[in-house]
């Protein structure tokens, strides 16, 4: 190849992968499960996870680290969803995992709380959930877990305005995913909006209020039934201070 061409070759490269360079600022966690609990009667991830296993499962074991990744399964006196908790302090900043559902039923939610901020339930702010047919995303700050919309909502006394108004609280993207297959997770949070990729792809954004709370201090797993997870890396690209 002559040199013209080399270098206009060079020039071109330089000036594109910036482009498709995705910066996602610092990376604060991550975590890939190459390790073994040293029982099989309780939960015992380590690296700072938390579980809701023993307020909400009777103390039963819920996940299981083997093959290298983590299995979250809910058992059967829970009353409650499986959570399975991570600090994850930062204003902007995006979250990235693998996973697999095994069964067309199942599902994974990443939920983003701030546990300090008392004007909704149980600290959420926002979540994406993935199944194999579709991924929401869902505002809960300013949607379900106000406090005093949850409370009219547990009273069974919406008015018909507010109930239009949860409508536009969260968002539905079809996909089709195999059950058993590994996909890669990216979700993403940038002022007020919500991207989430799966395999590379985006699939969906959608900007809400809740989204853009300024301190988001916990990533929730929630799995009402079965996932499996692993390679789970946390990135902050602005914190709050």
């Amino acid at each position: 190849m002559k040199p013209q061409i080399l270098s206009a070759c060079a020039l071109v490269l330089c000036l594109t992968v910036p482009v498709f360079a995705e910066d996602r600022g610092k990376l604060i966690f991550e975590d890939d499960f190459e390790r073994n609990e040293s029982q099989e009667t309780k939960d015992e991830i380590g690296k700072g996870w938390g579980t809701n296993s023993r307020t909400r499962a009777a103390g039963n074991k819920q996940v299981d680290l083997k093959n290298g990744a983590m299995y979250i399964y809910i058992h059967k006196v829970a009353d409650h969803a499986v959570s399975v908790t991570h600090p994850a302090e930062f204003r902007d900043g995006s979250v990235e995992l693998r996973f697999m559902l095994e069964n067309e039923k199942d599902s994974l939610g990443l939920n983003f709380a701030d546990l300090k901020y008392k004007k909704v339930h149980a600290g959420h702010l926002f979540m994406a959930k993935v199944n194999p047919r579709y991924v929401e995303l869902t505002d809960l700050k300013t949607g379900n877990m106000d406090l005093k919309t949850r409370e009219l909502r547990l009273a069974k006394k919406l008015p018909p305005e507010l109930q239009e108004q949860l409508k536009t609280k969260r968002k539905r993207f079809p996909v089709k995913l195999e059950t058993g297959k590994w996909y890669t997770l990216l979700v993403t949070v940038s002022g007020e909006e919500l991207t989430v990729k799966i395999d590379g792809r985006t699939v969906g954004s959608f900007s809400s209020a809740g989204v853009a709370h300024p301190t988001k201090r916990l990533l929730r797993l929630s799995v009402p039934r079965n996932a499996v997870v692993d390679d789970v890396k946390i990135y902050a690209k602005s914190t709050h201070g």
